[in-house]
């Protein structure tokens, strides 16, 4: 019990500063000249298009450039790429449209305005998976009594984009919070997906972390996560509201047993 928590704390703190280093990359980089890039390649993407956004011939609804334009400019390959732009649609900062490309979007309320700070120990970090299976159980749940056509389908495909990103060898972080964003838009109660929106960069560490700390091979997590996932789609798509509570509150469980080991 001793290694697993020094090696906990160690993990931790690893992360803690990567995140630390985004955080300040992301908040003193001058805008909108696009900004040095310090942190993961993703990141760098992540950070690249946000400023390509903030440029005045890039109002809402405008087409951006071409997925291999921009990697060319931007000096990412273009999975590195799909994986900032798959954020900055979980966020509503650009959006797709089949065939045609990437489009700004509009974030509506500045997911500065609310600021939960990041996670700075480990019960913090247990309080925060806590949090999301009381938030996330109940998004769900409305999911279900609230969601139409449109949203079962978008669900669908985050969860397949999710299984496609993983089957290919990455790490579908953002596929799996675009995932759980899909489910709170599906609510129809903004402050559900907006708060999911605030919580993005907590999300991201936790993950890390209870993957790194996780006794089972990814192949075998990752099967876990997918029946979770399929799980959580199936009920909110029959409109049974305390199934998918259920079912969301099991998945988000299984991270915190995977983390501390019950």
């Amino acid at each position: 019990m001793a290694k697993l928590s020094n090696r906990l704390l160690i993990l931790f703190y690893s992360i803690a500063a990567q995140a630390e280093t985004v955080a300040w990359t992301r908040h003193n980089s001058p805008m909108p000249s696009f900004p040095p890039l310090t942190a993961s390649l993703s990141d760098q993407a992540y950070d690249q298009v946000l400023a390509l956004l903030s440029l005045p011939e890039f109002p809402r609804d405008t087409r951006l450039p071409s997925e291999n334009a921009m990697a060319e400019t931007f000096g990412v390959s273009r999975p590195v790429l799909r994986q900032a732009l798959s954020r900055l649609r979980s966020e509503g900062r650009i959006y797709a449209r089949k065939g045609s490309g990437n489009y700004v979007g509009d974030p509506g309320l500045p997911v500065e305005a609310i600021l939960f700070g990041a996670l700075s120990s480990i019960p913090d970090v247990r309080s925060f998976l806590e949090f999301r299976c009381l938030l996330e159980g109940e998004s769900a749940a409305r999911a279900a009594q609230r969601r139409d056509k449109t949203d079962i389908a978008l669900i669908q495909q985050r969860r397949l984009q999710f299984e496609e990103a993983v089957d290919a060898g990455g790490s579908g972080i953002e596929e799996d919070i675009a995932f759980h964003a899909a489910i709170a838009q599906a609510s129809g109660n903004r402050f559900f997906a907006l708060t999911i929106t605030a919580l993005a960069e907590q999300t991201r560490f936790s993950i890390r972390l209870v993957r790194e700390l996780s006794n089972k091979h990814a192949p075998s997590r990752f099967a876990e996560v997918k029946k979770e996932h399929a799980a959580i789609g199936k009920a909110i798509a029959s409109g049974n509201a305390e199934a998918a509570r259920l079912a969301m509150t099991a998945h988000l469980q299984g991270g915190i047993g995977r983390l501390f080991g019950h």
